[in-house]
C-alpha cells in the first residue's frame, strides 16, 4: 500500500509520521504515479490527476489537493470510480481577503504607482494620475462565496458601496441584505462598479469570463483584482484596458501559467500589479494546508471511509 506525495512543498517526513500508523509506505513522486499499491495522491495546485493517472491506479482511493479548487483534478472520473475528492475549504479565506482589500486600496490610492515614480527619479503627489477617496469606490464582487462574503465586509467596514453577482445567491440572500451588499447580475455589476474583485470558481462558464467586452461596460477608470484563478480573466482585455485608460490599473495573484515560463512571462504594464499567487499565505495557513491532506488521507486509510471528512464521493 503506497501513498504519493506530489507536492513538493509538503514535508516528507511530516507525512511518513503522519501516515505511519496506516503501515503505508508513504513516497514523493512529482509525477507519472502508477501502482496497484498506490492508494492515495496528494497533488498540488500546479499537479493534475486526470483519466490517465486514474487508469494507472486502479486501487485508489483518494486524492487530495492542496489547491482550494479541484480544476486540477477530473472529479466526474473520480466519481464513477468512486475514489474520493478532498480540497482544503477554508484555511485561507481570511488570507485572501485581506489581500483583496489590501491590493483594491493600493490601487485606489495608486500607492505601488507613486513608489514606482519615486524610484524613477520623480518626486510629486500626483504622479499616479488623480486619485479619489476609498469611499468614493464601488466595489463588485464576482463571486460570493466564503471569500467573496469575507471581502464584502472588509470592504464595508471601509465605507465603500458593494455589490456582488453569483450564480447561486440571490437578492433575498439573508447574508448579503444584513451585510448591506446588493446582489445584481453580470452586466450590472460591471456597469456599476468603479471596482471589481474576482473571486469565483473556474469552470466552464467562467473561463475568460472577464474579457474586453465586460471590462468595456466598466467606468473610465476603474480597477480590477483577480486573487482566483488567472484563466478566468482574459489577459489580453486587461492589458487593453489598461492602454485605454478604461482601468487604471489592475492586481494579478494569478496568471494562466503559473510560474511564468520564457514561453509565457508575466504580463507587463506600468499599471499592473503582479504578485506570485501568495494571497493565500500565511504561516498559519501554511501550517493547516501542508497538514490537514496528511490527516485526511490517514482517516480515510484507517477507517475505510471518507464519510467522516469533507470530501466529494460518487454520491454527492
Amino acid at each position: 500500500m503506497r501513498v504519493v506525495i506530489a507536492d513538493p512543498d509538503i514535508d516528507i517526513d511530516l507525512a511518513r509520521a503522519i501516515l505511519e500508523q496506516t503501515g503505508a509506505t508513504t513516497v514523493f513522486e512529482h509525477d507519472h504515479w502508477s501502482g496497484e499499491d498506490v492508494v492515495a495522491i496528494v497533488v498540488s495546485p500546479f499537479g493534475e490527476v486526470r483519466a490517465r493517472e486514474l487508469e494507472n491506479c486502479p486501487n485508489l482511493k483518494i486524492v487530495a489537493t492542496t489547491s482550494k479548487g479541484v480544476d486540477n483534478i477530473d472529479v466526474e472520473i473520480c466519481q464513477l470510480r468512486d475514489v474520493a475528492v478532498w480540497h482544503p475549504m477554508d484555511y485561507c479565506s481570511d488570507e485572501v481577503a485581506d489581500t483583496a482589500v489590501a491590493l483594491l486600496l493600493a490601487l485606489l490610492r495608486g500607492t505601488v504607482f507613486l513608489d514606482r515614480s519615486v524610484r524613477d527619479g520623480q518626486w510629486h503627489y500626483a504622479a499616479a494620475g488623480s486619485l479619489k477617496r476609498i469611499d468614493e469606490a464601488r466595489l463588485g464582487v464576482l463571486g460570493y462565496g466564503i471569500i467573496g462574503r469575507k471581502v464584502a465586509a472588509r470592504a464595508r467596514g471601509l465605507n465603500i458601496a458593494v455589490s456582488a453577482y453569483d450564480p447561486y445567491v440571490f437578492a433575498d440572500d439573508p447574508g448579503a441584505i444584513g451585510a448591506g451588499v446588493k446582489i445584481v447580475d453580470l452586466e450590472e455589476l460591471f456597469t456599476t462598479s468603479s471596482a471589481i474583485s474576482v473571486h469565483a470558481p473556474l469552470d466552464e462558464s467562467t473561463r475568460k469570463l472577464i474579457s474586453a467586452e465586460l471590462l468595456a461596460l466598466m467606468p473610465q477608470g476603474s480597477v480590477l483584482i483577480n486573487l482566483a484563478r488567472g484563466e478566468i480573466v482574459d489577459i489580453s482585455a486587461v492589458l487593453d484596458a489598461l492602454n485605454s485608460g478604461r482601468l487604471y490599473g489592475a492586481a494579478l495573484d494569478v496568471l494562466e501559467v503559473e510560474p511564468p515560463s520564457p514561453e509565457s512571462p508575466a504580463p507587463k504594464h506600468s499599471r499592473l500589479v503582479v504578485t506570485p499567487h501568495a494571497g493565500w499565505y500565511s504561516e498559519r495557513s501554511a501550517r493547516a494546508l501542508f497538514r490537514e491532506p496528511l490527516e485526511v488521507i490517514r482517516d480515510v486509510l484507517l477507517f475505510g471511509s471518507a464519510d467522516h471528512v469533507d470530501v466529494i464521493r460518487a454520491s454527492e
